[in-house]
């Protein structure tokens, strides 16, 4: 029995384990913290291809969002994935982009149309009439959002049926490698993990992982911000973006909030606390879309730092130049997990060469 070492236990790395479980691998993840406790728990998690380029890429995220309606088959429930669709509008100067991205992904067959304001408010009866105005306003009823830690947990959960082991609070610093091949890993701790093959799923802490005894990717990773409602009184059902912030559903009424502009104004090293000012002026932006909830005060904030390679696109694959050693590194994570998964694990255990990873090799970083 093969045995494989999975290290991060986030979207990708629990998908990747229990796709590698079930096919019959002898599966040990290593995780630093807890079950999603790393970028995974502290995302958006807007499942979509709305914005994804090029084709390739767009082509893959559409996969992971089909792989996420097919669990249903699988599991019985996902109540960890939220469909609902996506609404957007956007200012004046924004428009043209927006028209022309909607006949780009019309023309890809992607989900994608435009609604009046009377269908949006059929959607979402809470949003001011006054907010939107009379913008053209589009529709994707196929996007939606994840609930990424408990995703995760149902991953690990099932792995763990099909016989994984999982070790928490387990640091991995550094690969054992012999002979140009990969034999386990070591942690931060000074224990050493035995294996056939290891499964870097760690994501902007890959190069950390295994130091700089085999070639690292390059990575461009980015910081978001993130504010968090208490329960308000609207109901809210899908992931909603406008002019002046984005905002989605995060359970028992509450809302996440995000705003592009926002995160220039955060560094990971800040003391984030809901009562900073960035957090209250993305509250405020939300009472121009929600009049009805004031007033509202922040609950909670966070900063995530996006595990994304130098050129935007995911990296998935074994590195040039050492054997045994498969790195996985996306910003799409939500979107892609459950596709990942199961093309990665295939990869693995059947020595296949999936042609949707062609254009995502870590090969192309080192030619």
């Amino acid at each position: 029995m093969t045995e494989i070492i999975v290290v991060g236990a986030g979207v990708i790395g629990t998908s990747v384990a229990y796709r590698l479980a079930r096919a019959g691998a002898k599966v040990t993840v290593l995780e630093a913290t807890r079950v999603g406790g790393g970028t995974s728990g502290i995302s958006f998690a807007w499942t979509n291809s709305s914005n994804k380029s090029p084709r390739a890429y767009h082509d893959l995220n559409v996969a992971g969002m089909r792989a996420h309606a097919a669990l249903k088959d699988e599991f019985g429930a996902t109540p960890w994935w939220h469909g609902g669709g996506r609404v957007e509008w956007r200012a004046e100067a924004e428009q043209a982009a927006l028209k022309a991205k909607v006949e780009r992904l019309r023309s890809w067959d992607y989900a994608a149309e435009w609604i009046d304001r009377k269908q949006l408010l059929e959607l979402e009866p809470d949003i001011a009439p006054e907010a939107v105005g009379d913008a053209p306003i589009a529709w994707y009823p196929n996007d939606g959002w994840l609930d990424p830690v408990v995703y995760s947990h149902a991953m690990m959960s099932a792995a763990r049926r099909h016989g994984a082991s999982l070790r928490t609070q387990t640091k991995v610093s550094g690969l054992l490698v012999e002979g140009g091949k990969v034999k386990g890993v070591r942690s931060e701790g000074g224990e050493t993990f035995h294996a056939d093959l290891v499964v870097n799923c760690t994501g902007r802490w890959s190069n950390d992982t295994i130091g700089t005894v085999i070639p690292n990717v390059p990575l461009a990773p980015t910081v978001g911000f993130l504010v968090f409602t208490p329960p308000v009184p609207a109901s809210i059902q899908r992931v909603v973006a406008t002019p002046v912030c984005d905002f989605r559903p995060d359970g028992a009424g509450r809302l996440m909030l995000h705003w592009g502009a926002a995160d220039a104004t955060v560094t990971p090293e800040i003391g984030v606390n809901p009562g900073m000012e960035q957090a209250a002026d993305l509250v405020d932006r939300l009472l121009r879309i929600l009049p009805g909830i004031a007033p509202l005060k922040p609950e909670a904030a966070r900063v995530t730092v996006r595990p994304i390679p130098r050129d935007g696109l995911s990296v998935i694959g074994p590195v040039p130049g050492v054997e045994n050693y498969y790195v996985m590194v996306t910003h799409s994570g939500a979107t892609l997990s459950p596709a990942l998964g199961a093309m990665a694990a295939d990869e693995i255990v059947n020595g296949t060469q999936r042609p949707e990873f062609e254009s995502f090799r870590p090969a192309r970083f080192f030619l």
